[in-house]
């Protein structure tokens, strides 16, 4: 039921409604402690992102940082007696890891602090090793390292080099090998396997994914004995499926066999069991996950039990004993929480209870899945959010990436735009991932051509429909997402009556100049290279059209996003102001690429609610 058709409320009543659906809670990143009792994870309860910790049977959590910056993961060690965090100063991209106990005490800085970027990989087996990526030695990429607790103090070292970016997602039972995630541009990815065992920073690598462009192989892991690799992969293939190499006596590969896959879906994610035996698998059909069993003896395939909510977020993972799963569910009518399955019962347990206080879920939107056609007859996809008013006021929202994917789950400014009687439609236009090889590559450099007269075939669709008046349509997105914004502000002026640029790309100039090197190094092949490209880049950059702009823009971004540098938003700003385009521009000073603080979050839904009921209504 919509709350539009209950009785209307007053204004004051309303902004309180909007303010109550921008403080909804989260909880993600769900880990087990070794024995499987005990589950540390991160929330916002507090107000910023921190680490949790409670027992698996269900109780009340225990808040075990308080951090002034967010904590965006954390990991529980094997050995049990360490905690790993990860840490975002500022909300920026120059994530830290810490150390800490389970109980809160010993908090301790890993990694060197200041500019570098870091991301969170496994620990090893024995939770001796820590493997992560930095960029710390060299701008360009994401290095592996591997961190050693097993002296007085922790020390690391560069393990792996590598020409982009790159993850360690696993180290063997014995310490001499490890398995490597790289990519060298967004559109195409390797397995690597690794022998870090020396002294050097050159470890033997083997590669494991032969293929012609494109292909995604990643989340490797060894089984016990390490004989055995298993990882997603979509070489020669349209949509990532699960598949094992096995290795010889000499440790050299196989190929690639399949041993999972499924018709019009992608694998998301997989889990491996401690003892090899079971494989948990998430499909993603058209946005939705389903959940997958797969015996690695006999390979047979078991159907999971129906998930609570439409959506896994994040990762999963299985209790050491292999009866337990936990992980983070989601939906439009669903906030972020920890979840448990039960594999004796084939059971789901709901561990946490984000606050929600003044929102009643039940009477949330939830999308429907619709499809049309781009101009070129190619089928796209979109969540649809009506309002009770249709046809009326609608905004169109791009999701970020490029390769990401739009899928039904709660957004509180949806939410908080069909309060205001303002539909949604959030598409999954070319490009975007969950939708097969070729898709996701169809916006590839000068392809991005088509990605943009794909936002014309949402407001054609929306029209035909009887969803969306003309003149009343809106756009609006977060990164990626807001360079779609800008680039449908100025090649469908008329057709767009206000924007909403969120943390987007507006010059692709500058954004090459001022991303971090390693993001820049990564994206050519997606964007354009700026030695090579350059006209391509200028003709693909909405900076250089802002003259047929003429729609109302609001334009949020965040002071410490190293992502997209605030220079995109400025360049919005000021050629808007001096031409006398109404602009307004919110800066939060202490977050990066989007938003974790909770009164900046309230801050942002009010500003992009107020500003669409505006000038759409």
């Amino acid at each position: 039921m919509s709350l539009e058709t209950q009785s209307k409320p007053n204004q004051p009543d309303l902004e309180t409604r909007l303010k109550m659906m921008a403080r909804v809670g989260a909880c993600t990143s769900p880990t087990f402690s070794p024995d499987g009792q005990q589950i540390a994870f991160v929330s916002n309860m507090s107000g910023i992102p921190q680490a949790w910790i409670m027992p698996a049977a269900g109780g009340w959590p225990q808040m075990i940082t308080s951090l002034e910056d967010p904590v965006t993961s954390v990991s529980w060690s094997p050995a049990g007696d360490k905690l790993a965090l990860l840490v975002a100063p500022g909300g920026g991209m120059n994530q830290q890891i810490y150390l800490i106990n389970p109980d809160g005490s010993d908090l301790q800085l890993v990694t060197n602090g200041g500019k570098d970027n870091n991301t969170l990989g496994p620990w090893s087996h024995d939770g001796k090793k820590l493997a992560f990526s930095s960029n710390r030695d060299n701008p360009q990429a994401m290095d592996g390292y591997i961190l050693d607790l097993s002296g007085d103090t922790p020390t690391s070292r560069r393990v792996v080099c590598n020409p982009g970016t790159g993850q360690i997602t696993d180290l063997s039972r014995d310490g001499r090998r490890a398995l490597l995630d790289r990519v060298e541009y967004r559109s195409d990815s390797n397995s690597i396997l690794l022998e870090p065992g020396g002294e050097t920073e050159a470890s033997p690598e083997t590669l494991l994914t032969p293929h012609d462009p494109p292909g995604r192989f990643g989340g490797g892991k060894f089984s016990p004995n390490g004989k055995c690799i298993y990882l997603s992969t979509n070489g020669e293939r349209e949509f990532l499926s699960f598949g094992r190499i096995k290795l010889d006596e000499t440790g050299k590969p196989g190929p690639i066999e399949i041993i999972a896959d499924r018709e019009n879906a992608e694998l998301d994610m997989f889990e491996i069991s401690e003892d090899g035996r079971l494989a948990v698998l998430v499909w993603n059909r058209a946005g939705l996950n389903e959940l997958a069993f797969l015996d690695l003896a006999t390979l047979e395939v078991i159907s999971g039990p129906p998930l609570p909510a439409s959506v896994v977020a994040g990762e999963i993972h299985l209790s050491s004993d292999a009866n337990q799963v936990v992980m983070t569910l989601t939906g439009a009518d669903r906030t972020l929480d920890i979840w448990l399955l039960d594999l004796t019962a084939n059971a789901f347990q709901q561990l946490t209870f984000s606050p929600h206080p003044g929102v009643n879920f039940n009477e949330l939107i939830i999308p429907e899945l619709v499809e049309f056609k781009a101009h070129d007859g190619l089928p796209l996809t979109g969540w649809l959010y009506r309002a009770a008013n249709e046809p009326g006021p609608l905004v169109m929202s791009f999701h970020g990436g490029p390769e990401g994917q739009e899928r039904p789950i709660f957004s509180p400014n949806f939410q908080a735009l069909m309060l205001r009687g303002i539909s949604v439609l959030a598409p999954n236009v070319r490009g975007s991932s969950g939708f097969g090889k070729t898709f996701v590559n169809l916006d590839n450099g000068p392809l991005r051509f088509d990605a943009i007269r794909d936002i014309k075939a949402c407001i054609d669709y929306v029209v035909a429909a009887k969803v969306a008046k003309p003149g009343q349509i809106g756009i609006m997105g977060g990164s990626y997402g807001g360079y779609m914004t800008m680039a449908g502000l100025v090649e469908y002026p008329d057709l767009i009556a206000a924007g909403a640029c969120l943390y987007g790309i507006v010059n692709f100039e500058t954004f090459f100049a001022q991303t971090e090197p390693w993001m820049a190094a990564i994206s050519k092949v997606e964007y354009g290279d700026p030695v090579t490209q350059l006209d391509l880049l200028r003709q693909l950059s909405p900076i250089h059209r802002l003259d047929r702009l003429t729609s109302p823009t609001l334009v949020i971004h965040g002071a410490n996003d190293t992502n997209c540098p605030v220079v995109e938003a400025e360049q919005i700003v000021e050629n808007l102001k001096k031409r006398g385009v109404p602009v307004e521009f919110i800066l939060f000073p202490d977050e990066g690429h989007g938003w974790r603080k909770m009164p900046n979050r309230v801050r942002a839904t009010l500003a992009i609610v107020d500003w669409f009921e505006k000038y759409l209504k």
